[in-house]
């Protein structure tokens, strides 16, 4: 089994992101993950835009596959993000990326881009690792 099949077996049983929010997996190594979601109506907020939580979900999500596969369960310990702009086209895209492994804590740099490849969200996302 490849990494990219493992990492969509194990996140499956994460049903509000793949199931509710439609994220799949699109590419996983140590360290980095790629992740993808559709942006349709279940996304939006009252004003037409993509909500902030939706591109929330899909930044954790992405650091949670890059961070657990074929490791020791971690989970977030705490998240910055900054909403750079606003999402245009029907696709966003995480790339989460470790910047630093310690024994017990993690931190990942993820990317949220567009449709049109322009970067929309910034997040920090720092992660203990359950040994």
């Amino acid at each position: 089994m490849t990494a990219l099949e493992r990492a969509r077996a194990y996140f499956a049983k994460d049903t509000f992101a793949t199931e509710l929010m439609g994220i799949e997996i699109e590419a996983v190594e140590d360290g980095y993950a790629r992740c993808a979601m559709p942006v349709d109506g279940r996304h939006q907020n009252a004003e037409g835009h993509v909500m902030g939580g939706a591109l929330f979900t899909l930044a954790d999500f992405t650091f949670a596959v890059a961070a657990n596969l074929d490791q020791p369960v971690t989970v977030s310990l705490s998240c910055q993000i900054s909403f750079l702009s606003p999402p245009r086209g029907n696709r966003l895209t995480a790339e989460a990326r470790r910047v630093k492994q310690g024994r017990f804590t993690c931190y990942y740099a993820v990317e949220v881009t567009d449709g049109t490849g322009a970067v929309v969200a910034a997040a920090g996302v720092s992660g203990f690792t359950k040994r």
